[in-house]
């Protein structure tokens, strides 16, 4: 418990979070928010149906239909319909699995992937309109991203739970989750604390699947949902919460990130200065870390400069971010699997420079048999992955990186990016955005079902049903 200037003891901060959610519900936010907030469930949808057929969302289907567990939401993608937290389990799951999920820079974590399958899971169940699930997904992200902030520690220049091998995204997803799925059970200010409350001890993440591989991660944000969605429906049948759940001594910030927490970053311009809308939709179907390499790249080709001319190359990423995308060496440029080369800056360097799909790598430059494609290995393994101390700076509300590389002809070429595609300063276009939807849904839907989702979302904001949407989702049986 804090003091404020008068002495007077400070609410804690879920009572503070849970009074903000519910005036957002009640008074209903700006046209401008839920626009954007509309924009970030179609990517999610996008993302969700292009991972429709991996393994690891078909592996959480089945032991989700295994519990037996029918209801009124359904799975993005499938005609199957299952409880709320089952659905988000397998949505969240969708959501995450091909790491093309959304990101925010300074809470070094992606907010949509948990909040939005939580939320559609129970506006379906409850037949909320599009405004009430719009504000939802505001709040959930709202809040999940303020908890990943207050874990950033400016003196590191890196986030304090990835320092940790802890995953914000899904450890946060969990109270943004809960917050959303309580705002559309209508539940009172009490309970959305106590949800808050319930969340905190069920939301969880490691991320050495980023290092030396596994499936697991690929669930996280579904796990996230569902405890969020669960934790809400606990609140709402009674189970409470204690009342100094995040700042307490053995509370959130102290078990998640210790003392170099700052927990007031949690309330800091709350309801004036909107994080959401800092939110950036990735180009590219992997690691955001590995963006900025790609698109220097990417400016190479553009400049003549053939992959297979190149003898070595060299690239440059800040401190924190070569942790994920260039350690351990030997992995990161002979990854054992797709997944694994998603998270690799010297595999996609060389699959943008050898000429990718997509926006200018694409999905199906990340399954195993392209991880295994003897060009893309042996490029890879002439370029270094380094970090390089003066990009930290710029980190993490930029992603930057220098290109190096050397051609058979004695050139050296260099690229700098100072900040990824998509990021701050060039954000991807409204053409660009409805493109990668496009191609993404268009895995799973005819080009007529996918206008058809791209319209019942863009209704959304005016008061169309999110239940709409999701059956629309299902493919025709043509397709199946």
């Amino acid at each position: 418990m804090t003091t404020t200037r008068t002495g007077k003891a400070a609410a804690p901060l879920v009572r503070r979070l849970a009074a903000f959610a519910a005036e957002a519900r009640d008074r209903g936010l700006s046209a401008r928010l839920r626009t954007e907030a509309a924009e970030r469930i179609l990517d999610c949808l996008g993302n969700s149906l292009l991972a429709r057929d991996e393994s690891a969302p078909q592996a959480v289907l089945a032991v989700a239909r295994d519990w037996g567990s029918t209801g009124p939401a359904h799975v993005i993608g499938s005609a199957q319909a299952l409880a709320a937290p089952s659905a988000a389990l397998v949505n969240g799951t969708l959501a995450h699995a091909m790491d093309f999920d959304d990101s925010h820079m300074l809470s070094v974590l992606h907010p949509s992937a948990s909040v939005i399958p939580a939320a559609l899971a129970v506006a379906e169940a409850t037949g909320a309109s599009g405004p009430r699930l719009l504000d939802a997904v505001t709040v959930g992200t709202e809040v999940c991203i303020r908890l990943g902030i207050a874990g950033y520690d400016p003196d590191l220049g890196n986030s304090l739970f990835f320092e940790r091998g802890q995953h914000a995204t899904s450890i946060c997803g969990t109270l943004g989750a809960a917050v959303a799925a309580a705002m559309l059970l209508g539940a009172d200010e009490d309970t959305i604390a106590a949800a808050l409350g319930i969340a905190a001890s069920t939301g969880a993440g490691l991320l050495e699947a980023n290092r030396t591989g596994g499936t697991v991660k690929r669930m996280h944000c579904g796990w996230a949902a569902q405890a969020g969605v669960a934790a809400a429906q606990l609140a709402q049948a009674g189970i409470t919460g204690p009342p100094t759940v995040l700042e307490g001594r053995f509370g959130f910030f102290q078990a998640w990130c210790g003392d170099r927490a700052r927990p007031e970053a949690v309330l800091a311009d709350l309801g004036e200065r909107w994080e959401t809308s800092e939110i950036i939709v990735k180009p590219y179907p992997c690691n955001h870390f590995t963006h900025p390499g790609i698109d220097a790249a990417l400016r190479l080709r553009a400049e003549g400069v053939r992959g297979a001319d190149v003898i070595h190359g060299e690239l440059r990423v800040p401190t924190a971010m070569h942790r994920t995308i260039g350690e351990p060496a030997a992995a990161k440029a002979a990854p054992a699997t797709g997944y694994a080369a998603a998270f690799s800056g010297p595999f996609t360097v060389a699959t943008a420079l050898l000429g990718g799909g997509g926006l200018g790598v694409w999905f199906d430059d990340f399954t195993d048999a392209a991880a295994h494609d003897p060009a893309r290995r042996a490029l890879a393994g002439v370029i270094r992955c380094v970090p390089d101390p003066g990009l930290d700076r710029l980190f993490p509300t930029r992603l930057p990186a220098v290109l190096r590389v050397r051609t058979h002809d004695g050139q050296e070429h260099e690229i700098r990016v100072e900040t990824s595609k998509g990021g701050p300063d060039v954000p991807l276009t409204a053409e660009e955005k409805e493109r990668k939807f496009r191609l993404s849904a268009g895995t799973a839907l005819s080009p007529q079902r996918v206008d058809a989702v791209l319209r019942a979302v863009r209704a959304l904001p005016d008061g169309g049903s999110p239940g709409h949407v999701l059956t629309l989702c299902v493919p025709e049986p043509a397709m199946e």
